[in-house]
């Protein structure tokens, strides 16, 4: 399995559907992110794009010299941007950031946010120039490209300097229409969904899958969900129902307005699992969508105690799932919560290696300035989690 988190850059706070409790996301509350991030062993974090965000390219820039192995999920916009463009900016973040980039490739769902960037086609027409821009994009990255469709006219398009990863960075994509799909199989490498009941999942899967057996190729699967994790169920249903404390009728009715304006099918079926009520939010067990009332795209977190969220991802896991990417609110302390009471229990790909000299410190507060809390009277070094490795220092070289 492989871990992502989420930075947050249409807004933070404890809570959703208010200012109380909320956080600038200026630049250096997201460093903190994402260095956390870094630091956890996370494989790395989605930045969000559209209107409400800040520019996800800009800001995943200025948070690759504060990391060192974080990957950085970053959307390209078909209609919104050239392929040769794109493949500029993907080879030159890849290479400057030593390959740590993942591309992901957003169509876009709302017609009257793309309006206002000036694209004016219909939802097939986006996915069918979507088609085109994927085709042109791959082959500049690989050096050149000559393509000619409905919608590009691509001539002598060339890369002169070529990205790290090869023959591109992975491209990661989610559709849940049926050319959106057909889009999935034919070009990119990891297929996203937003987390839904694990039948539905299943079935998405089912149809991805042999789509892209059909193009002679084999295709990996994501998931987007939040997570809500207590040492207590009881604490974590209480943590959920906390977080949508302020959310009022008055604040559904309007964001269930904006998400019925738009043509995106999985915004469609993420708005039909809660149908706009509080009064029936877990659609599967421990899987709650009061996050979707008011927040668009993933709107589902799976709520309980670590064993419980762990048997749920593990579920989703064993249907095929290998790429998690989760998030939590406010987003910095669920980083660190969710590595301390997930990770654990989850067979991870990704954890750091921890130099010897660095696990001397203290885990957890000194006790009247002298005694090591309980269970760090023994050599700290011994006591690392079996989910990490111990690295001995290596000698300095003048």
């Amino acid at each position: 399995m492989q871990i992502f988190w989420f930075i947050p850059t249409h807004g933070d706070g404890r809570y959703l559907g208010t200012s109380i409790g909320g956080r600038a996301t200026n630049l250096g509350y997201l460093q903190q992110i994402a260095q956390a991030v870094d630091r956890l062993g996370y494989v790395g974090a989605l930045l969000p794009t559209g209107r409400s965000c800040d520019d996800a390219w800009v800001v995943a820039s200025t948070l690759v010299s504060v990391t060192q192995r974080m990957k950085f999920l970053v959307a390209i916009r078909p209609g919104l941007m050239s392929p040769g463009v794109a493949a500029r900016m993907a080879a030159t973040f890849d290479r400057l950031s030593g390959g740590r980039l993942l591309i992901n490739v957003v169509t876009g769902g709302d017609p009257v946010e793309l309006a206002g960037d000036g694209l004016h086609l219909d939802h097939t027409a986006r996915y069918e120039l979507t088609d085109e821009f994927l085709t042109a994009w791959r082959e500049i990255c690989s050096g050149s490209s000559n393509f000619k469709g409905e919608y590009l006219d691509i001539r002598d398009g060339k890369l002169l300097f070529t990205p790290v990863q090869k023959p591109h960075p992975p491209l990661w994509f989610g559709g849940s229409s049926p050319i959106a799909q057909q889009i999935a199989g034919k070009h990119i490498d990891t297929y996203l969904t937003w987390g839904e009941p694990p039948a539905q999942v299943a079935e998405k899967i089912e149809v991805v899958k042999k789509l892209s057996e059909k193009e002679g190729r084999q295709i990996k699967f994501g998931i987007r969900m939040h997570v809500i994790v207590r040492e207590t169920k009881s604490e974590a249903w209480e943590a959920a129902n906390n977080l949508i404390r302020y959310v009022d009728e008055q604040s559904i009715v309007k964001a269930q307005q904006v998400y019925a304006r738009m043509d995106s099918v999985g915004q469609q079926r993420m708005s039909q699992l809660h149908g706009g009520k509080k009064d029936n939010l877990e659609i599967s067990p421990d899987l709650w969508a009061g996050v979707g009332l008011i927040r668009g795209g993933a709107g589902t977190a799976l709520v309980g105690d670590p064993d419980t969220v762990a048997k749920r991802l593990l579920e989703y896991s064993d249907l095929g799932v290998e790429s998690f990417i989760l998030s939590g609110y406010p987003h910095l302390e669920e980083a660190y919560r969710v590595a301390e009471l997930l990770f654990p229990r989850l067979p991870l790909e990704n954890l750091p290696s921890i130099d010897r000299q660095l696990m001397t410190g203290p885990f957890g507060e000194i006790l009247a300035n002298e005694d090591l809390p309980k269970g760090q009277t023994e050599n700290i070094s011994e006591k690392v989690s079996d989910n990490f490795s111990v690295r001995e220092p290596q000698p300095t070289v003048d």
